[in-house]
């Protein structure tokens, strides 16, 4: 994959797949849609009262729930393109990831941190697959709740995986954690190389 970055003709656009994802209602589709440029195709559905039980929103009042995936796309600069694929955060879906995840750079980990164990599923999924990866703490309301070496340590990740903060309904917020995950991806690919 890091070949098909570093060999393409000069000055053509280079198509970057970035995947988002974290546990169920962390914000995604709130990520993806702030960020892209374009109108987000989401696989937004109404919850039923069939998903009680299952779907656990933790006392918020979520009322859809993504089913497939989320797409938006950013260029980021002249020649640098970045698609998004956001993940579905219900355990019940996580059989399409190894399909979103397909091509991609690297990945963006949102986290809610009332919500905690919600994105270690994540985590170990990006580990495991040594697809290079940050985390987002998504700043619900502007609150900041944990400092952000707590967080790495509760989530028990490497010193060279990036924390950052962000709001998911903010655009410069959500471009800030996009070119984070770039870079840690392309020095990721550099370190390959050498």
């Amino acid at each position: 994959m890091a070949s098909a970055i570093f060999d393409r003709p000069t000055g053509a656009p280079i198509p970057v797949k970035i995947v988002v994802a974290g546990g169920f209602g962390a914000g995604k589709t709130t990520f993806v849609g702030a960020i892209s440029e374009i109108p987000p195709l989401s696989t937004e559905a109404a919850m039923t009262t069939m998903s009680s039980g299952i779907d656990n929103t933790g006392g918020r009042r979520k009322t859809t729930t993504t089913v497939a995936l989320d797409f938006g796309r950013i260029t980021l600069a002249r020649d640098l393109v970045l698609y998004l694929f956001g993940t579905p955060g219900q355990d019940r879906f996580f059989f399409m990831w190894d399909e979103l995840c397909r091509g991609a750079i690297g990945a963006v980990v949102l986290v809610d941190t009332r919500r905690l164990a919600d994105c270690f599923a994540a985590v170990d999924y990006f580990e495991s697959r040594r697809l290079p990866f940050i985390v987002a703490i998504n700043c619900f309301d502007g609150v900041v709740e944990h400092r952000l070496e707590d967080v790495r340590e509760a989530l028990d990740i490497a010193p060279e995986i990036p924390v950052v903060l962000c709001d998911a309904r903010n655009r410069s917020s959500v471009k800030l954690a996009m070119m984070e995950v770039t870079q840690h991806a392309l020095n990721q690919a550099m370190a390959v190389r050498r």
